[in-house]
């Protein structure tokens, strides 16, 4: 099936998600304990794995539909790509004294979606 061409309401989608998602990031992020700043991006991002994953997997039970492509570009590319934050988790990586947390965060990550994917689809392999 080909894909869709995008629309500007396609794109309002995305930007309102994101919009809503980087915001919700900001605010878990807003304590200022050092400590914090990297276990809360840790848990952002596992967390925006777990729920993405669940979200892909709910939309593949479902029939495809116009409306769920839409959501999809909502929640998934839109708020759930605002509110993770791999760009951040990159310049942790590149810092030896949190090297280890931010591998951490991609195997967690890797393993939140997979469990997600699962859940979503009903406890169904992929």
């Amino acid at each position: 099936m080909p894909r869709p061409a995008l629309s500007w309401t396609d794109a309002a989608l995305v930007f309102v998600g994101g919009a809503v998602g980087t915001v919700l990031r900001t605010l878990l992020l807003l304590p200022t304990a050092p400590w914090w700043q990297t276990w809360g991006l840790l848990v952002v991002n596992v967390v925006g794995a777990l729920a993405l994953g669940l979200l892909t997997g709910v939309m593949l039970r479902r029939a495809s539909n116009e409306r769920d492509r839409r959501l999809r570009l909502l929640l998934g590319t839109g708020l759930l790509g605002g509110f993770t934050t791999y760009s951040a988790l990159a310049v942790h990586a590149a810092s030896p004294l949190w090297f280890w947390t931010a591998v951490l965060t991609v195997v967690l990550g890797v393993l939140a979606a997979f469990a997600g994917l699962r859940l979503g689809r009903g406890g169904r392999g992929s």
